[in-house]
C-alpha cells in the first residue's frame, strides 16, 4: 500500500491524500482547494497530479472548502465514483460547493469586465458539475463499521471541528493483510461551544493528522466571551464605530452568533444591530440548527431556556445583496458578521473597503488565515491593503481572537491522539499545516511518546507496506 501527498503537504490548504493498493484500488481522502498564496498562479487547483477517472472511492473528511472545493472539478474531469461523508457533511456541501462555483464565475466575469482577465480567474468548475457531483454523495452514519468492498471497510468517529466533520477510519485489505488507517482531518477543540467534542477512535497503525496550531496553547474559551464584550463596548459604545468581523460561513459564524445570543440573554450585549451579511452563513445556520443530534449537552442546556441560540433581538440574517449595500449606509454602531474569514472573497470585502480608512472602526480576526491572504496581512500589521486592485489606508483598528478556532491547540490534539497505543503506531504523518509548526509539534508528539513521525513534503510518495 503507498500513500501520496497531493495537497496540505507542509502547508494549510488543499487537502488531499491518495492511498493505493497493491491491487490498484485508488482512495482519495479529501479533495479540497487550495486558498491564499498556494491558489495564485492557477496550477496548483488547476492541475491533478493524477487521472480524475482512476480514482475508485473519495472519503470527505468535512464540508470546508480547503477539503471539499475541488471535488466538483474532480467529477468533471471523469471520476463517478460514490462520495462518502456524513449526513450533515452532504447537506452543508450542497450549498457550500454552489457557493465556491458561483464565486469562481462572479469573479471570472468581474475580471473580464475590467479587463483583469487571467489565466487562473476561469471558472474550475460550474454549478452544472456541483449538481452532477452531489449525485455521487453517500452519507454515511457516525460509529459503524461499513463493509463497502472486499477490501476496503469504514467508520467515521466524531472529531470536533465542525458539524459533520468526521476522522476517516478504514481497514483495507491487501492479501492477508489488513491495513488500520485513521485520517483524522480537522481536529477540534476539546470543549467546543456547539458541537459534540471529540471522540476516540479506533486503533491505527497508520496515522495521518493536521498540525494547523501545533506549536501554540489557545486561551481558555471561557475567556473568549469577555473579550468579545470589550471589544463591542470599546468600538461600538465608546467610540460609536462598526464592528467588522470576517469569520467563515460554516462553523465560526454559528459560534460568534452564539456568544452574542448568550450575552444579549444575559443582559450584557448593547443595544445595537448585529447583522450575519452572507447567505452561505444563513443557509449554513439554517443546517446546523437542523441537525441538533450533533450538539453538546453545554448548547442542549442553554436551549431549555433559549429555544434558539442562533436569533435574538437586533440580529438581522441578510440574503439579498440591495440588504447588503445598504448596511454601507448606516450611520449608526453595528456588528457585520460576514464571509470570508481569510477576505478573499465575499461581501466582507465591500464592508472593509466602506470602513477600513475610520480609525472608529474595528476589524475583528477570529480565525486562522493564510499569511498571504487579506486577512493574514492585516494580521501581520499591513499599513496598507489592496481590495479589489484599490489600495486602502489601515486606520481601523485590527484586532485578533484566536481562542474561536476550530482547531485544537497542540495540547488539545495530542490528547486526541492519546487513545492510540504510540508502540502500535507504525506512521504517524503531519499535515495540514506550515513547516515550522510540524517541526514543532513533531517533538511535542515525541515528548508524549509518539515515534515514526514523518512529515511528508508535496507528491511525496511512502510505501507503508
Amino acid at each position: 500500500m503507498k500513500i501520496q501527498f497531493l495537497g496540505a503537504a507542509r502547508t494549510v490548504t488543499g487537502s488531499c491524500h491518495l492511498i493505493e493498493l497493491n491491487s490498484g484500488t485508488k482512495i482519495l481522502l479529501d479533495c479540497g482547494m487550495y486558498q491564499g498564496k498556494e491558489s495564485k498562479g492557477g496550477q496548483a487547483n488547476k492541475d491533478f497530479k493524477f487521472d480524475a477517472s482512476s480514482i475508485d472511492v473519495v472519503f470527505l473528511s468535512h464540508a470546508h472548502i480547503d477539503h471539499s472545493g475541488l471535488i466538483p472539478k474532480l467529477v468533471k474531469e471523469g471520476y463517478s465514483g460514490p462520495i462518502y461523508c456524513t449526513h450533515p457533511t452532504e447537506s452543508l456541501c450542497q450549498i457550500m460547493l454552489a457557493d465556491s462555483a458561483y464565486i469562481q464565475q462572479n469573479d471570472a466575469r468581474f475580471a473580464r469586465k475590467h479587463g483583469l482577465e487571467e489565466p487562473e480567474e476561469e471558472p474550475l468548475y460550474e454549478i452544472d458539475d456541483v449538481v452532477a457531483t452531489m449525485e455521487l454523495f453517500a452519507p454515511l452514519e457516525y460509529g459503524r463499521w461499513i463493509n463497502l468492498t472486499e477490501e476496503i471497510t469504514v467508520m467515521f468517529t466524531y472529531v470536533g471541528h465542525i458539524l459533520g466533520s468526521a476522522c476517516v477510519n478504514l481497514r483495507l485489505k491487501e492479501g492477508k493483510k489488513t491495513h488500520r488507517v485513521a485520517y483524522t482531518g480537522d481536529i477540534g477543540r476539546k470543549e467546543h461551544q456547539i458541537i459534540k467534542n471529540p471522540e476516540p477512535f479506533p486503533q491505527a497503525e497508520v496515522i495521518i493528522t493536521e498540525t494547523t496550531y501545533g506549536d501554540r496553547l489557545h486561551d481558555e474559551i471561557g475567556s473568549t466571551e469577555k473579550q468579545l464584550l470589550k471589544i463591542v463596548q470599546e468600538t461600538c459604545v465608546e467610540n460609536k464605530g462598526k464592528l467588522i468581523i470576517p469569520a467563515f460561513s460554516l462553523g465560526r459564524t454559528q459560534e460568534i452568533v452564539y456568544a452574542l445570543d448568550r450575552l444579549e440573554t444575559e443582559g450584557k450585549l448593547p443595544p445595537i444591530k448585529v447583522f450575519v451579511d452572507s447567505p452561505l452563513s444563513t443557509n449554513a445556520t439554517e443546517i446546523v440548527k437542523a441537525h441538533p443530534e450533533g450538539f453538546n449537552d453545554r448548547i442542549k442546556k442553554y436551549m431549555e431556556k433559549d429555544s434558539n441560540p442562533f436569533g435574538f433581538n437586533g440580529l438581522h440574517y441578510i440574503r439579498e445583496a440591495k440588504y447588503s449595500k445598504l448596511i454601507n449606509t448606516l450611520q449608526e454602531p453595528c456588528i457585520i458578521i460576514s464571509a470570508s474569514g481569510m477576505l478573499e472573497a465575499g461581501r466582507i470585502l465591500h464592508h472593509l473597503a466602506n470602513n477600513i480608512e475610520d480609525k472608529r472602526n474595528t476589524i475583528l480576526i477570529v480565525g486562522y488565515c493564510e499569511p498571504s491572504s487579506l486577512g493574514g496581512q492585516l494580521r501581520a500589521g499591513a499599513e496598507r491593503v489592496k481590495i479589489y486592485g484599490r489600495e486602502y489606508q489601515v486606520k481601523a483598528q485590527v484586532k485578533t481572537i484566536d481562542s474561536y478556532s476550530a482547531h485544537g491547540d497542540y495540547a488539545e490534539m495530542i490528547d486526541y491522539l492519546k487513545c492510540q497505543e504510540p508502540h502500535l503506531v507504525k506512521h504517524l504523518f503531519l499535515v495540514h499545516g506550515d513547516y515550522a509548526v510540524q517541526e514543532a509539534y513533531r517533538q511535542h508528539l515525541s515528548d508524549n511518546g509518539f515515534h515514526h513521525i514523518e512529515i511528508p513534503s508535496l507528491g511525496e510518495v511512502v510505501d507503508v507496506s
